[in-house]
């Protein structure tokens, strides 16, 4: 079997920053070097400041020469949007798998389920990369029961958004986490009762949870 081909260097920074500002290692107004990226990864500091034009380019750094790359913000307007979306495209998620044939309404809930399960393992070890992919594939697998195949790739352009946002009010709120969990698990709960407005109530309280740590109004 032949070997998979090896990560390039930017390959390997641009992942590797990408995914700390979006598990809030690097949270917005952090500024971070090349020279600190690079000495990490054991690079030079070309590939570094490759990722970084790349990312400023997809709007989570914004350079400045000489001193390194400032971490974006999420800023209050763009919390608003990604919720308000996310509210109109789960909301349709949830009508359609509660409208559609028990057999599939039933496989979806416990696929939802085991997200919860997997959660919470990580939510207990501290895991929180593990706990953040939980999360979205817990949302992206409600949307996934819809059967609507151009709503989840729409729901799939909100995902590094999504994840920055959760990691970020869990910073600003202590025990965000186990509300999170708590949330989900009334979710699944109405979702397998089959009550869709107890559902639809529990998903609305949930994003303006989201909201409400974030320090929103």
């Amino acid at each position: 079997m032949p070997a998979e081909p090896r990560q390039s260097a930017k390959g390997r920074a641009y992942d590797f920053i990408k995914r700390e500002v979006l598990r809030g290692a690097y949270e917005g107004g952090d500024l971070i070097s090349e020279g600190d990226v690079a000495k990490r990864l054991d690079m030079s500091r070309t590939p570094v400041r490759e990722a970084f034009l790349r990312l400023e380019v997809e709007g989570l750094l914004k350079l400045y020469p000489q001193r390194g790359a400032l971490v974006v913000p999420v800023s209050p307007a763009e919390v608003r949007s990604v919720l308000e979306a996310r509210r109109l495209l789960e909301r349709f998620a949830v009508e359609k798998l509660l409208a559609g044939p028990a057999p599939a309404r039933d496989a979806a809930v416990e696929a939802l389920a085991a997200h919860v399960r997997r959660q919470r393992t990580a939510g207990s070890t501290g895991d929180a990369e593990a706990f953040l992919e939980e999360d979205r594939l817990f949302h992206t697998g409600l949307l996934d029961a819809s059967g609507n195949p151009l709503v989840v790739q729409f729901y799939g352009t909100l995902r590094d958004r999504q994840t920055r946002m959760i990691a970020e009010s869990m910073v600003s709120e202590p025990h965000r986490r186990e509300s999170i969990m708590e949330e989900h698990a009334e979710i699944l709960d109405a979702l397998r009762a089959g009550d869709g407005e107890r559902t639809l109530a529990a998903l609305d309280a949930h994003l303006a949870s989201t909201r409400k740590a974030l320090g929103v109004t």
